[in-house]
Order: C-alpha cells, then structure tokens, then sequence
C-alpha cells in the first residue's frame, strides 16, 4: 500500500498559557512511501517522528495537510478504519491475557462483513504466532515470557488482521542489545515475507540504516534528508544529517578554502574547483583518513585502540570542532605507535565542505 503525506502539518498550543506560543511538532512534510518499502524515520527526541507515526495513524489529527493511503484520502478516518496495524515501544500487552488471546484480540472486535469465524481467527492467530516465530508460546502469559517473545506478540497482533500499512514505534528501545540485533533482522524478515508497507520511528541511526529501504532524517519537526541509508551517509545534505549518521560519529573541523585549496590550519588538505574563498567546516569520515608518512594532515598522536580487523587511531589537531579525531585504519597498516604525530591521507569522497553560517553542504569538485 502506497502511503502518501501532503503538507503534513502538527502544531501544539503552548504549554505555557502566558507565553502563548505555539510548538510546532511537524512541519509541512510532504514525502511519498513506495508500496510494499520499510522506510525509518530517523531523529533525536522531540524532531517530530512520533507524532507523524501518530498523524498516520490517526492517533492525532493534522493542524493541516492529507494522508492517503493509495489513493484513498485517510485524514479524517478513524484509527480503527484505517487498515493499521501498531506496535508500541511499550508493547502494550494485555498482562492477564495469554499470548492466544493477545493475539486474538483485534480479531474478536471485527464487525459486519470482516467479523471471522472462531475457526478462522483461530487459524489467523497461529499465522500471525508463527510468521513471528512464538508458535508453541501461545498459552503463556507476557510475565513469562522475555522482552523480545513479548515484542514478538505485538507485532502478531498488529499483523493478524492483515493490516495495509504497519507502524513501528520505538518497537526496539527496551530491549538489551543482543535483543535488538535479533529483534530488528526478524522484523525485516517478516516485512520482507509480508510485503507490508512499514513505517519504522527510532532515534537509533543503526538501526534505521540497517533495515530500512529509505531513511527519512528529521529535525525540530523538519524533514532534513529523504534516501536510501547509505546514499544519505554518502551525501549527507547538511551538517546535522552529516553528524547524525555514522558510529564512529564524523570528524568536524574549521577549516578555509583559498584560491581553491582548502586548508585545515597551515595544512593544505585538497584542491577544489567551484567554491569561493570562505571559512568552511570540514566534516571527515573516520574512514576517510588513510595513513600516510607524507601525508598532507598532521595530527598529535592519543591513543591506539585495537578492535580486530580495524584500528581506531585518537589524535587531536587545533582546528578540531571536537575533543578528538577518530580514525578507522586497516590493522594491516603499520603504525608507530612511540611516534607523538601521525600523518594522514584524505580520501575526497569521504570529506564534505559545509557552509559555516548555514551549514548547509557546500557542493564542489575535487581536483
């Protein structure tokens, strides 16, 4: 089912009566989901994920702006009318209920031409059981059972009545993490299997980019980047998006172009065509540095951290925006680790110029 948002629009009134003003939670978000896609909305608390999920829903009605779902207009309708199915970050399980009968519960409510026979919604109950994989669970109660086997019976229970469109909240954030590894590929696999649109809210960047189809980056109720997860790490449109995306988190340095060079202190790091001479924030990837005894970035050398396959190299420099610059380097490489300095190579597709005021990406050609 295609989902379609037209000129979305939250606004809260004030909490403060005296102050007056309003909070706008969602701010003209217009963005259409392709039929059958897993798409995530991604942000940190309060940039308006939830409330759109919430708007899709049909839990809070739009200040302003459409919701179809294909190309029925859905913006008045009521949550139960709207072929929804939702999973809370809670779970929201019926404690004094067995799995059976959590799992039957939507089933139970159905009216007129959907109402099923004890048959049917039992044969639909064991379905939904299955496709989450808690089949021989179904007359347990949610105490006994683990915080994934409890999320696992809301997600049959969105499912078992066959919903157009399926809503993630948080469904992952009170699981431990091995937990959420787990939880997160079967959610993809059941998406997958089902062929359910769903719409996925988390504040977790991995998670977003490890299952979603496109990614939609949120801020302050303001969609900032629509894509495919590793086209917007890739090409990240602002600052916000560029350090938001990515664990190690990207390295954010003042820097300048002049005469079409771009420095990085007295470092001339690379050449560029298309940008005039200007301060500049420089964002590098921890990836994108490559050890080099001629390199063109010098830096003071921290710590080594050894992880394996990859070493994690901690320096400073005086144009840092933070503490310290992480790099990821093959374990491959040689490194002196007595030496006070360590020189790096710049990968260009893995540095990205922002404008200092705007921080708004700066496009440009690398020589």
């Amino acid at each position: 089912m295609k989902v379609v948002l037209q000129n979305l629009t939250k606004i809260f009134p004030s909490r403060d009566k005296k102050a007056g003003k309003e909070v706008v939670a969602v701010n003209d978000f217009t963005f259409e989901i392709p039929d059958g896609k897993l798409i995530g909305l991604l942000g940190p608390s309060g940039c308006g994920k939830s409330t759109t999920l919430y708007m899709i829903s049909g839990l809070q009605k739009p200040t302003s702006g459409k919701i179809f779902f294909g190309e029925d207009d859905v913006t008045e309708l009521s949550t139960e009318n709207r072929g929804i199915g939702l999973v809370f970050q809670n779970y929201a399980l019926y404690p004094h209920m067995t799995v059976r009968q959590n799992i039957l519960f939507p089933l139970q409510n159905l009216k007129g031409a959907d109402k099923m026979s004890k048959e049917d919604m039992l044969e639909r109950a064991q379905w939904a059981a299955d496709l989450v994989q808690i089949g021989d669970l179904m007359d347990r109660k949610p105490s006994e059972m683990s915080g994934g086997q409890q999320q696992r019976v809301a997600i049959a229970r969105a499912l078992v009545k066959m919903p157009r469109v399926l809503l993630l909240d948080e469904p992952l954030s009170n699981l431990d993490a091995r937990l959420r590894l787990q939880t997160r590929e079967e959610i993809r696999r059941i998406q997958r299997e089902t062929g359910i649109t769903t719409i996925f809210v988390t504040h977790d960047q991995e998670e977003a980019m490890s299952i979603s189809d496109m990614i939609v980056v949120m801020k302050l109720g303001v969609v900032q980047q629509i894509g495919k997860p590793q086209e917007v790490y890739d090409d990240p449109t602002n600052l916000f998006v560029a350090k938001f995306l990515g664990t190690p988190p990207i390295n954010v340095l003042e820097g300048k172009v002049s005469g079409g060079k771009v420095y990085i202190g007295e470092d001339m790091v690379m050449e560029v065509s298309g940008v005039a001479d200007q301060d500049v924030i420089i964002g590098i990837r921890p990836e994108g540095f490559e050890l080099a005894e001629d390199g063109v970035l010098q830096c003071a050398l921290s710590n080594v951290e050894v992880m394996g396959r990859d070493v994690s190299i901690v320096s400073t420099n005086a144009a840092s925006c933070n503490p310290v610059i992480r790099s990821i380097i093959n374990a491959d490489n040689k490194l002196n680790f007595a030496s006070e300095t360590v020189r790096y190579s710049l990968k260009p597709h893995k540095v990205f110029l922002f404008n200092k005021q705007t921080e708004e990406r700066i496009r440009c050609e690398v020589k």
